[in-house]
Order: structure tokens, then C-alpha cells, then sequence
């Protein structure tokens, strides 16, 4: 997944000459964390709530530009989701203006990541339920288990593997949208596989 797939198009800007007022205003009006600082085009930098709170108090009588960071991490429209989240946690913060050619084309937050994160899963659909499971020996395959899953009924929006503390084994999810869920763990148990939990 790529970054133009779930960023914020057309993301609300101040310039560095504006008040923080005006940059609280806006933040407020769109329930925004942070605002791209753009002068005559180009990208100066961002402004946080967090440097808002710096100057309370002021925010009527200081400009953007006291409050900027300057030089902000950015990423481009088709930089990976995982990239973009190494980039948020690297820098400990909650948003990256997006640039393509030199213009400021949208605003990817930590929020639309796991967004993202979320609807790859298929957690972000109601009424779904995740089959953890052990994947042991040559026998037991994530494709096996997906096949048992589809034969008695089940439907799977989703499914991936993760690291755990079983050494020599592999833990992986299934997200079902259709099917009894305590009834295919109990056909995957029959069918060898250790099935970890059943959970919405």
C-alpha cells in the first residue's frame, strides 16, 4: 500500500505570515493536529498543537513563522505505508507532508495508517472474528488452513503471520467475515493446527 492510496488530498495550510490564532481556528474547524506552513507555493515547514501550546496566550499577536518547524520529514505520494510509519516513529511524530514535484499535493497521519493497517487486516468491518493459529511442520501450511476455512463455510478478509515467542513455528491471523468461528477452530484443531484464540 502507498501513501496516495490513503493520504488527506488538498490538506488546509497557513502561511508563516498568518496568527496562531488563525492556525488554532483552522486546526479546530477540521479537528486537525497538525497544519503544513506554505508560502507562495512551497512548503516552509508544519506547526503543531503542540507549538500552539507553547504560546497561549500570545497566539493573537504571534506569527506562524515563531512557531514553525522548518525542514519537516516528508514522504512522496507513492512511498509505502510501512515506510511512512518507520519515518512517524523514527521522528516521534503525528503527520508527514506529502510532495510530489515540489508541491504539497496531501498530509499522511498516524491516524490513516492504521486506517490502513486496519482495512488490510479486514478489522475495520463490523461483525468480523480473527482465528489466531500455529502454523508447525511441513504438513500445516496458511494455505491449508484457508482451505479448510473456505470448505466449512468460512469467508477470510484477511490473514498474515507475526512473530511470537513459539521458536520454530509460525503464529498467523485469519480474519472471517462469514462462518461459525468456534467451529472452524475446532475443525482446525481436528485437522492438527493449534489454534491460539478466537476473537472479534
Amino acid at each position: 500500500m502507498f501513501v496516495n492510496q490513503w493520504m488527506k488530498t488538498n490538506p488546509v495550510t497557513v502561511t508563516s505570515e498568518d496568527y496562531l490564532a488563525t492556525a488554532q481556528e483552522k486546526m479546530r474547524a477540521g479537528s486537525f493536529r497538525h497544519l503544513p506552513v506554505v508560502d507562495d507555493g512551497k512548503l516552509i515547514g508544519i506547526i503543531t498543537d503542540r507549538d500552539l501550546r507553547q504560546h497561549m496566550g500570545h497566539l493573537e499577536r504571534t506569527k506562524v513563522n515563531a512557531a514553525t518547524t522548518e525542514n519537516a520529514v516528508t514522504v512522496g505520494p507513492r512511498t509505502t505505508l510501512e515506510e511512512a510509519a518507520k519515518l512517524l516513529l523514527k521522528h516521534k511524530i503525528n503527520g508527514l507532508p506529502v510532495m510530489d514535484g515540489g508541491r504539497l499535493t496531501g498530509m499522511i497521519t498516524t491516524s490513516d495508517i492504521l486506517k490502513a493497517f486496519l482495512d488490510a487486516m479486514g478489522a475495520l468491518e463490523e461483525g468480523t472474528v480473527r482465528i489466531d493459529l500455529l502454523i508447525e511442520g511441513k504438513e500445516r501450511t496458511l494455505a491449508g488452513a484457508s482451505e479448510i476455512i473456505a470448505r466449512d463455510g468460512g469467508e477470510i478478509l484477511g490473514m498474515g503471520t507475526y512473530q511470537g515467542q513459539w521458536e520454530g513455528s509460525t503464529a498467523c491471523y485469519l480474519r472471517l467475515r462469514a462462518g461459525d468461528p468456534e467451529r472452524l477452530a475446532d475443525t482446525l484443531k481436528k485437522d492438527g493446527y493449534k489454534v491460539l484464540g478466537v476473537q472479534a
